[in-house]
């Protein structure tokens, strides 16, 4: 009939005159919008508000001009970009490694590892690095050992000081963070496919390449996403190693504006890190949309 609505359609509400929705008397916000209110308003003020802070003390007269002509802040970008790039490679070969024992080659404990990985990802930077200290520092365990069995007055383990120190623990301590996707990728493999290409004759390094390792791409691309994005900011791994002459943006940051209270030049630093961090951030969610994670 006239004037009726047809089954299953919802008629729209004209507006007033005035552009007001009838539904929200009086053109009063709506519920939903209110209840956005606070959580924005506690976002600007928290995290917005500082970082517009810091942009705009970076804004001082000649303050990028001065950084971005400092030997210090261009070694610092190289050794950034370039530990990071090397830590996000060997966490993937190594992630993978791992993640391919744990998910294909039963052996007692398995699950349990693969549990321990999601309680390491809970543990805090600093807490690896200090371990490795223990272990290869210039007083650990294995100078220690050195010194007990050769005599020797010191060991031979002083890497930990260098960059390959950071390095190591940069790998030790990112890694889980490329297997817990793998081994959620592989745990969604179906095991037909794996027995078909035996059942075949195919080797196992051939399986791997041929099989597992395309289905792994999209969870290997967004774990190296993560942690390249995760590196690039470390701070806490590069001051308890005490690496000598291993300056990285976040330290540099550290040094300007704590130790020298150079308060500009921080925060050009500050700010050129966080737009790499953000440019791989964008990059990350890419990938991880992607791989459907």
């Amino acid at each position: 009939m006239e004037g009726r609505a047809a089954p299953g359609v919802v008629p729209t509400l004209p507006r007033t005159p005035s552009g007001r929705d009838p539904r929200a008397p009086g053109g009063r916000l709506p519920t939903t919008v209110l209840w956005a209110l606070p959580p924005v308003a506690v976002l600007a003020l928290v995290f917005l508000y500082p970082l517009a802070l810091v942009v705009q003390e970076s804004l001082a007269p000649g303050a990028y001009a001065e950084v971005f002509a400092s030997t210090a802040f261009r070694e610092a970008l190289v050794t950034t970009v370039w530990l990071a790039v090397a830590a996000t490679a060997g966490c993937l070969v190594l992630g993978f490694v791992l993640a391919l024992v744990i998910a294909f080659v039963p052996f007692p404990g398995g699950k349990a590892v693969a549990k321990f990985i999601d309680v390491f990802l809970s543990f805090p930077s600093f807490l690896i690095t200090l371990a490795l200290l223990f272990v290869y520092g210039t007083v650990g365990m294995a100078n220690g050992l050195w010194t007990d069995v050769t005599g020797a007055a010191e060991g031979p383990f002083h890497f930990l000081t260098t960059p390959w120190g950071v390095l190591l623990a940069e790998i030790t301590y990112f890694t889980p963070f490329v297997m817990r996707p793998l081994l959620a990728a592989f745990s969604q493999m179906e095991t037909a496919q794996l027995e078909a290409a035996s059942s075949l004759g195919a080797r196992p390094a051939r399986i791997v390449r041929q099989v597992i390792l395309p289905e792994a791409l999209p969870a290997l691309a967004a774990g190296g996403s993560l942690v390249l994005v995760m590196c690039l900011n470390e701070f806490g791994i590069v001051l308890f190693t005490g690496a000598k002459g291993v300056t990285t943006l976040p330290m540099l940051v550290y040094g300007k504006a704590i130790l020298e209270s150079d308060y500009a030049a921080a925060c050009v630093v500050a700010v050129v890190n966080v737009a790499l961090s953000v440019g791989l951030y964008v990059l990350y969610r890419g990938v991880s949309r992607r791989a459907g994670a």
